[in-house]
């Protein structure tokens, strides 16, 4: 199993700190093998500033703010395409505004790599189908996986 992280940083504000494409790609590969996923896959992350994921969360959602990160999930029915060329399934595409995880690093007081990594798992999970925005069992079933991923990338919140 791996997966093809294809990362386009449009973020000029401020510069991320050396090694976060490694994490980015990290977090995929770990949300991956702790989901069982034997298959090859392809994802593309896209780092953005708020201005930016205001846009195309008012566009896709007509939602009129800026928000952490946004999941364009390419499955359906839980059913993958495959690239034609290579075999590997296209989970999707990861919109990270830069901007909020630096402010949410900060309210939370630990680091940008965190935030960053949390927000790449997050948002992985939801290109596997899974979801919290009904709350309950689906948000806490999410919220686990989240933290199982972290610890395994050595950046569960008790280890910050």
């Amino acid at each position: 199993m791996s997966v093809k992280v294809n990362i386009v940083s449009n973020y000029k504000n401020v510069k991320l700190p050396t090694g976060t494409k490694l994490l980015i790609r990290k977090s995929c590969n770990a949300t991956l093998k702790l989901e069982g996923i034997e298959s090859q896959a392809e994802v593309d992350v896209t780092l953005v500033n708020d201005e930016e994921i205001k846009e195309m969360n008012s566009k896709y959602r007509n939602i009129d703010s800026a928000t952490d990160v946004l999941s364009f999930p390419l499955s359906e029915n839980g059913k993958f395409d495959k690239n034609p060329e290579t075999g590997a399934l296209m989970l999707g595409d990861i919109v990270i505004s830069v901007d909020h995880a630096l402010t949410q690093s900060n309210l939370y007081g630990h680091s940008i790599e965190r935030e960053i990594a949390f927000l790449t798992i997050h948002s992985m999970l939801h290109l596997l189908g899974y979801d919290h925005e009904q709350g309950g069992l689906q948000q806490m079933t999410m919220r686990e996986k989240e933290e199982n991923v972290l610890d395994a990338l050595g950046l569960a919140i008790n280890k910050i």
